[in-house]
Order: structure tokens, then C-alpha cells, then sequence
């Protein structure tokens, strides 16, 4: 069951905590180069840092640096993405071409050995076929030969800034420019998904699909969420306090917990520079500042060790935000069941035990109540065909559940 449930919970009957210890590192402490654009986590929990000076990797007491200078085969120090694989390689990509790292030796790759494009924008995996987005398209390599995708192949103008592969085998690309592309094997562009759907911005910059299949898309003017069937859900706009005019929150990353709690790096550059992390428990949205002790407000990237700590990349160093609890302590065990669910429209309530007098109340997904009927006897049948697919929550006194509708 999502976290979400949880969480809307806590909205009826309240308990949300907020406590953390944020730990920043820089240049001072070991870290290569303040400047960080990337970072990932291996397996041994070991933090892989893309700097302007090179990676950087920390293993929670010491700091390893590779470089140029002293791996020759590094294509360049200036490092935009970088990706632990499954495998252990660590692939690092750059404005002049991809590297990847066997544990011993980085072998680099550009577009003399048939890379699409040496500008790499992000790099993810798929059962072991690496996925490259690039300033003009995207890629991906199987071990021996390089497949690319550009406006050729029915991708827009704009390059892909983030690819994300979803749990059905499709794969996300998310342009710079011009929506999410959905590639399933077949043409690439028969599947778009942008502003006409729901989209609150065509400038992609994050993708990550959480525990019920729901799509959180981040733009560069805040987050759209797309239900499991691909069906516009709800926006998140302005989660991180932004002074006027900068309302909308531009996204710089997006990160899942294993609780399931959205973190969202933003970041604005206009008249003023504000910046920071953001969690989301399914109700409320918690903010993590430079005045909370984060290392810097130019947030880059983000990434969750084992242990669920975040890690935030950003131009003047890295903050780790260890024990975030942004949730709550002692959430009451439901006193109902409800079947089936998902529903076609037709839903049984069924207490087991206690009292069954009341009202069931059924909000949306924004909070909004939409239904709302008198409860009589342990088993009740309510008839929801009036309302239209999507996510709901259905609440009788204290207990809370999920519902879907399809």
C-alpha cells in the first residue's frame, strides 16, 4: 500500500514531525571540487560525485578522485551526468563524450566509436542496455554498438534532458523542449505526452515513477502528475517558498525513498538566487534551506543511499540530509476494508469490527469532497459510477484508505 495513505492519514489526525540533521561537505573536507553537477550511489553505498574538476567518491570516511590527470581514460573533467549501473560500471558522461569505469580503467566513448552525440545530458539503464540522453536525441548501448534516436527517428528538436524506464519496459524521454516521448519499441513520437495532456510545462527536466505506477514529471515550471494510465492527476507548483515574481518552482531533480517520499531539488536564477530540497509525505510539502543548513541554494542534483539519506549536489559543495522523517509516528490501523479496488464503479465497504454508524466521505485527489453517503451494518455497497477515473480517498471517522477508479 503507498505511503500516501499514511500520510493522508496524518492530515485527519495530525502527528507530522519534520526533524533532521543536515552534514555539508566541500573542497576543505576532501571533496574534489565545490562546483557538483551530478551524483549517484553505488551498491556499498559508496557516493559518486560528477564535479567541474572531475568525480569525486566518498565512502562515508574517504575521498577518491579521478581525473584526467590521472585516469587517461576519463574524456573530460567536466563531468554532467553521471550513473552506477547494476554491473558496478560507473559511466560518467560530458560535454566531449561518455566514460565508463570498470573498477580499474575508464574507457571513453564519442562519436568517432558511433555515440549520437558527445553532449550528454543524463544516463540511465534498462536490464543492462545503457540509455544516453544527449543534446540532440538519445542512445543507447548494448555492450558492442551504439543505437541512436534523433529528430530522424521522431524525436523533437531540443535533445533529451532525462530517461527514465518504467516498470511495462517503455521508456520515457524527456525533451528539452517539447514534452515526454514515449518509446515502446516501435516510432518513436506516436506516444507524446505535453501540454495538451495535462502537462503544466514542456521543458522536462526529471522523471521518477513511484510505488502505485504514477508518473512524477518535473518541469521548469514545477511538477505534473500522471496516474499509472498515463491520465493527467494533479500539478505541484510551488511546494519551495519562492519571493515574487518567481512563484512557479523550477526543477532540477527528482528523487523516490524507500517510503516513498518525493524529494524535488529546485532552484530559480532570476533577480534573486534562491534554491533548496523539498519532501512530500502526500499531504504536506517540507522545505530544506539554506537557513536549515543546507550547503548552498544552487541545487543541482539529488540522490538516496541506502540508509535513505539525501545527498545534494550544488555549485558550492554537497549536503547529506540524514534521518528525514516527514511523515507520521503512530498512524491508526484501519478500521475497514473496501473491494474491489481499483473499481469499475461499484464498491463494498466492510468494517471489521467497532462501530459502522457514520458517514463515508470520499475526497480527490486535491483534497476536494466528492462523495459523500450514511453507513448502516458491518457491509455497505456504494455506487461511484458518477465520479471519473483517477485516485481517491476514502475516509469514515478516523481511518482513511486509497481508492482508485478506472
Amino acid at each position: 500500500m503507498m505511503k500516501i495513505q499514511i500520510t493522508v492519514m496524518a492530515m485527519f489526525l495530525g502527528g507530522l514531525l519534520n526533524a533532521q540533521t543536515i552534514t555539508n561537505y566541500t573542497s576543505s573536507d576532501g571533496l574534489l571540487a565545490d562546483n557538483v553537477n551530478c551524483v549517484d550511489v553505488d551498491a556499498s553505498n559508496n557516493i559518486w560525485f560528477g564535479t567541474q574538476d572531475g568525480v569525486s567518491v566518498f565512502d562515508g570516511a574517504t575521498w577518491t578522485d579521478h581525473t584526467t590527470a590521472t585516469d587517461p581514460g576519463l574524456v573530460d573533467n567536466t563531468i554532467q551526468a553521471i550513473y552506477v549501473a547494476t554491473s558496478g560500471d560507473v559511466w560518467a558522461g560530458t560535454d566531449f563524450g561518455l566514460s565508463v569505469y570498470d573498477g580499474t580503467n575508464w574507457t571513453s566513448y564519442t562519436s568517432a566509436d558511433g555515440l549520437g552525440n558527445n553532449q550528454i545530458k543524463c544516463i540511465t539503464e534498462d536490464n543492462g542496455l545503457i540509455w544516453i540522453g544527449t543534446n540532440n536525441g538519445a542512445s543507447n548501448y548494448d555492450g558492442t554498438n551504439f543505437t541512436n534516436f534523433g529528430t530522424s527517428e521522431g524525436l523533437p528538436f531540443g535533445g533529451v534532458n532525462e530517461i527514465d524506464v518504467m516498470s511495462n519496459g517503455d521508456v520515457w524521454m524527456g525533451t528539452g523542449l517539447s514534452g515526454v516521448y514515449v518509446y515502446s519499441g516501435g516510432t518513436i513520437g506516436s506516444n507524446i505526452i505535453d501540454d495538451v495532456d495535462g502537462l503544466i510545462d514542456n521543458r522536462i527536466r526529471a522523471i521518477v515513477n513511484d510505488d502505485s505506477g504514477n508518473s512524477w514529471i518535473g518541469t521548469s515550471e514545477g511538477i505534473s502528475v500522471f496516474d499509472s494510465g498515463d491520465n493527467f492527476w494533479m500539478h505541484h507548483t510551488t511546494m519551495f517558498s519562492l519571493p515574487a515574481p518567481d512563484t512557479l518552482n523550477p526543477i532540477e531533480d527528482l528523487e523516490m525513498d524507500s517510503q516513498g517520499i518525493i524529494w524535488v531539488g529546485v532552484y530559480v536564477d532570476y533577480l534573486v538566487t534562491e534554491g533548496g530540497v523539498c519532501a512530500y509525505n502526500g499531504v504536506n510539502w517540507v522545505e530544506y534551506k539554506v537557513a536549515d543548513g543546507l550547503v548552498g541554494p544552487v541545487v543541482r542534483a539529488l540522490a538516496i543511499d541506502g540508509n535513505d539519506d539525501v545527498w545534494v549536489a550544488t555549485s558550492t559543495g554537497v549536503s547529506k540530509i540524514s534521518d528525514p522523517t516527514v511523515g507520521i509516528t503512530d498512524p491508526e490501523i484501519s478500521q475497514f476494508q473496501i473491494h474491489p479496488n481499483p473499481t469499475s464503479g461499484e464498491l463494498t465497504v466492510k468494517f471489521l469490527g467497532g462501530n459502522s454508524d457514520g458517514d463515508v466521505c470520499i475526497y480527490d485527489a486535491s483534497m476536494k469532497l466528492v462523495h459523500q453517503a450514511k453507513l448502516e451494518g458491518l457491509s455497505t455497497k456504494l455506487d461511484l459510477n458518477h465520479l471519473r477515473n483517477g485516485v481517491y480517498f476514502l475516509k469514515t471517522g478516523s481511518s482513511v484508505e486509497r481508492l482508485v477508479i478506472r
